[in-house]
């Protein structure tokens, strides 16, 4: 594998383009607009103010940056680039931006959720949705772009409006089961919704598009409830991760769980394989010259197979915890791109990272870091999951076995977050003012690599 030179970025934002030809880097008001195979820069544009977000249009030939402090979004041509759009939301503010699924038309959310407007860019026109709900992924489009589902709150009950993407004319609302709806989420085929509680209780609903309730589902009673939810690529499974620790796997045939994941602190099973991560520290004059020009002081790690059990797994303490929320239940949820592997992370157990195998339900491997685990992201073309903890290491495993690599001369680069090429021929690796990328060789498998292979 190979790596780039580090490169700059801004709070940590870069968008690959959907057809995988370009790459869009913000740099303070700086628009960049890098060729994805030689990271050379297409095309730069200059925008009002320092850019928050960066998204691509579906058909890859426009993109949106947008400053939320200032409510504005600056829309660019590729293509074309002397044209320029600039969308204003004035004194309502902006919360949220993103595209429709035509690339000509583009969603805003106003501060508090006072409306979701929808700008033309064809003929400047403006529809609005009101009434959307105050929480996070409210709007939700479907998998075949068709349809557009709104979490809306009138008359202290929870409801859901459909709107067709082409004419943005409604289409149907529906009242749902939920006291206080804390998130929906389409199925990969498009044909149900899952709908869930807020924290406070555990409720998991299943609905048509008609509106008809399929199932319904409660773990337990009288403590915190959902906390991430994910669908499988098949839309067979409906993983539920909870606040007891657990995940549980609901079938799209009964609508009934097929399968709990216990994520306990003690390791028994003799087969399930445990990686722990090892880190060879500087000593000596190198250590001290490291540290005075502050450079860390862990230049080499590489996973061990750990042997012994039971294996005592490392938690943080609720009591530990000062000045911030405590950290509780299965934080993220995250299927492979062939449905047949699920990771997890618990988010007091910050440093492990659990992946389970579907066909035989059970635990097949855990991931043990030396630090918290950042981020971590399934490609989307090659089974092979991709882990970063905040420094210049960068983890993968793969049925295959797994590995580490140290991206090379950028002792100063923290990759807080994984950026997958969409053809999986490479990773972007994003800190919070620097990215590299780490090129792939697609004819070869993941435990073919060695360290000879890292070049700058």
């Amino acid at each position: 594998m190979n790596f780039t030179e580090v490169l700059r970025t801004s709070i940590g934002q870069l968008s690959w383009s959907p057809d995988g030809r370009f790459c869009a880097v913000p740099v303070t008001a700086r628009l960049e607009v890098r060729d994805a195979t030689s990271l050379n820069t297409v095309v730069t544009f200059s925008c009002v103010d320092v850019v928050q977000v960066v998204e691509w249009a579906p058909d890859s030939c426009y993109l949106l940056s947008a400053s939320y402090k200032r409510g504005l979004v600056e829309v660019w041509s590729v293509n074309d680039p002397d044209w320029r759009c600039k969308i204003d939301e004035g004194s309502a503010g902006l919360i949220k931006v993103c595209w429709a699924p035509d690339s000509r038309h583009i969603l805003t959310t106003a501060e508090f959720y006072l409306r979701v407007t929808v700008w033309s860019l064809v003929n400047k026109t403006v529809s609005y949705i009101t009434n959307p709900k105050n929480m996070i992924g409210g709007l939700q489009l479907s998998p075949d772009h068709e349809y557009l589902a709104v979490a809306e709150r009138r008359d202290c009950k929870d409801s859901i409006s459909l709107f067709e993407t082409t004419s943005w004319q409604f289409v149907k609302n529906f009242e749902v089961a939920t006291k206080d709806l804390a998130g929906l989420r389409w199925s990969n085929d498009g044909s149900v919704l899952a709908v869930w509680e807020s924290p406070m209780e555990y409720k998991m609903f299943i609905y048509s598009l008609s509106g008809q309730c399929l199932a319904t589902y409660s773990a337990y009673q009288w403590s915190l409830g959902i906390k991430s939810v994910a669908w499988s690529p098949s839309s067979q499974f409906l993983a539920i991760g909870s606040y007891d620790n657990k995940v549980r796997l609901m079938n799209h045939i009964s609508w009934r769980i097929t399968a709990e994941f216990p994520h306990t602190t003690i390791l028994n099973s003799a087969s399930t394989a445990v990686y722990n991560e090892k880190e060879k520290p500087l000593t000596g004059y190198p250590a001290t010259l490291a540290s005075v020009q502050g450079l860390p002081l862990v230049v080499e790690t590489a996973y061990e197979e750990e042997t012994r059990r039971p294996l005592e797994l490392a938690r943080v303490s609720v009591a530990a915890v000062k000045g911030a929320t405590a950290r509780l239940g299965i934080g993220t949820v995250q299927w492979s791109r062939d449905g047949r592997w699920l990771a997890t992370r618990r988010e007091d157990m910050p440093a492990t990272l659990w992946v389970w195998s579907i066909p035989k339900l059970s635990l097949s491997v855990v991931l043990l870091h030396a630090n918290s685990i950042k981020d971590f992201a399934w490609d989307q073309r090659q089974t092979r999951l991709a882990v970063c903890t905040s420094s210049c290491h960068v983890y993968f495993w793969s049925p295959f076995g797994c590995l580490t690599v140290t991206v090379p001369s950028a002792p100063l680069l923290q990759i807080s977050s994984l950026r997958w090429h969409p053809v999986g021929q490479s990773l972007a690796l994003v800190g919070r003012d620097q990215f590299s990328v780490c090129f792939l060789n697609k004819n070869r498998s993941l435990m073919q690599y060695t360290d000879d292979d890292d070049e700058t």
